[in-house]
């Protein structure tokens, strides 16, 4: 049977409108990172009917990946995810026009990765900071939504940039701290509710310095459900849009959703204790 647009999507109609789907089919949408949220991402946004996409990975999958990344299989190993996932979301939708980047992003194609583009969806792996703030800098530059949804524990904690709102500098507070303290912003400036630390059984495998953390295949799946619900809301202009300094965390564990709201970002009086209590946790890992 051909492919047909219209008949794959067709149980999309009654939560969008005939043209809200069609309008979805024109959108573009770039993802930096195709590993445990990116790939997740691109699947779910294919099958919203997204029509067009940027996509960029430099990796390969690996064994470790099994536990958490959609693209991850035995016949998947020592393949680049940009093609894994290219095949798998074409398989989908043979329709798809899609812009690969092989080589990930740098900031000499930043502009090229960008070009064209309704939002920008966040997947960049946790510990790639540099590159994460020049990308998020460039969509203030230009215009353009950015969302990131990170898989935290068994949940999901959501911050939204949209143009001319707070930047993703001004509330992370990145400039003139080394990489450890990046770090730590990071991580308290997503989450500030902190809502899975009670459930962590071994803290010994939250490794900053081999920048490897434990993590969960059910973190990721959530992230890529509201990151698809986001993509509604903002490419069609409808429903409230949570953003920065405003954010949502739900996890799943526990049972527990709370809005957060940090006035300043990581200025914030209760972020800087945080981050003080924060410094002293992880003293250890990040050679403090």
């Amino acid at each position: 049977m051909p492919f047909n647009y219209h008949k794959a999507f067709s149980r999309n109609i009654g939560w969008v409108t005939d043209a809200e789907q069609e309008t979805l089919r024109g959108k573009r949408v770039a993802i930096a990172g195709l590993g445990g949220v990116g790939g997740a991402h691109l699947l779910t946004l294919t099958r919203l009917g997204i029509g067009e996409f940027n996509i960029a990975d430099f990796d390969q999958f690996e064994i470790q990946n099994f536990n958490r990344q959609v693209g991850a299989a035995v016949s998947s190993l020592g393949r680049p995810k940009v093609d894994v996932l290219s095949e798998r979301a074409r398989d989908i939708n043979p329709g798809l026009a899609l812009k690969t980047f092989p080589d990930g992003i740098a900031e000499d194609n930043l502009d090229d990765f960008l070009d064209g583009v309704d939002l920008y969806v966040d997947s960049l792996d946790f510990f790639a900071l540099d590159i994460r703030r020049k990308v998020f800098a460039a969509c203030a530059r230009k215009g353009i939504p950015a969302t990131t949804a990170a898989p935290i524990g068994m949940g999901v904690a959501l911050l939204n940039f949209m143009p001319g709102g707070m930047t993703f500098e001004n509330y992370f507070q990145f400039e003139g701290q080394d990489e450890n303290e990046q770090m730590l912003r990071f991580l308290l400036g997503l989450s500030p509710a902190m809502l899975h630390a009670p459930y962590v059984v071994d803290d010994t495998r939250i490794d900053l310095e081999r920048q490897k953390v434990p993590s969960t295949g059910m973190a990721c799946e959530l992230c890529a459900g509201v990151v698809g619900t986001q993509a509604v809301k903002i490419l069609l202009r409808r429903g409230k849009v949570i953003t920065a300094p405003r954010g949502m965390h739900f996890d799943a564990y526990r049972n527990k959703m709370v809005i957060t709201w940090r006035p300043g970002g990581n200025r914030n009086p209760l972020q800087r204790l945080g981050l003080h209590f924060g410094r002293k946790r992880f003293s250890a890992q990040m050679k403090t």
